[in-house]
């Protein structure tokens, strides 16, 4: 389950953080501010967000009530100090589908996560992506053309699905590095660009070895 984390308390983030990915096995998109919450779920895939209340550039009631309104259709956990009766209606009328009062145990938030999975709120991808003559088989991580496949590698695929469901907008290699890797890895902008020559070798198999572009500085892009 890939989840995303709005709280901007470093040490209980941390622990959530923690928690989530060696406990539950999750991944898990950490951010501190309302902005970048929002920006995350708008290039991102989610199955869950955690949205703490009170965070800077734009706290998690008015993001909830900003995505709701432009159709977001995901999970949404609101996490929050306030316990009075009138803060939990405003939570829920904001369109949080969950509520959890700070503090609390980390079990009750994991199995708080594992009811609303089991609500099926996000989208269920499609097994085949397709788009121009290309199709991106999911369950078989390859891409094929006619009668004509190649398969790619887990991180290869991970990074091409990516460019694909985004296509048209230019994914800077930050993007890239927190969505494939995890800001906690190793992993360099050569790493992202050598990826990206392995993926166009095989596209070019395909007769597409000039779908993925190039934005100097930036990153890349799929076009539409």
């Amino acid at each position: 389950m890939h989840v995303l984390l709005a709280e901007d308390d470093t040490r209980l983030g941390e622990l959530i953080v923690h928690m989530l990915q060696k406990k539950a096995g999750y991944t898990v998109d950490w951010v501190t501010t309302g902005n970048d919450a929002y920006a995350h779920v708008e290039y991102g895939s989610y199955d869950i967000l955690i949205l703490d209340w009170m965070m800077p550039e734009g706290d998690g009631l008015s993001l909830c009530t900003r995505l709701r309104k432009e159709s977001y259709t995901g999970a949404i956990l609101m996490l929050t100090a306030r316990d009075a009766l009138q803060d939990r209606i405003d939570g829920l009328d904001a369109g949080a589908d969950d509520y959890l009062v700070k503090p609390f145990e980390i079990g009750e938030l994991l199995a708080r996560l594992r009811a609303l999975s089991r609500r099926n709120y996000a989208p269920i991808q499609t097994e085949e992506m397709k788009f121009g003559e290309l199709v991106l088989n999911r369950n078989e991580q390859c891409v094929s053309l006619d009668s004509r496949s190649v398969q790619l590698t887990p991180r290869e695929f991970q990074l091409f699905d990516l460019l694909v469901q985004n296509r048209g907008v230019v994914l800077t290699r930050e993007v890239i590095l927190d969505r494939v890797w995890g800001m906690e890895s190793d992993v360099g902008p050569k790493t992202i660009d050598a990826t990206i020559k392995l993926l166009r070798r095989k596209l070019a198999e395909l007769d597409n070895k000039e779908l993925i572009q190039s934005a100097r500085g930036l990153g890349y892009k799929v076009d539409k």
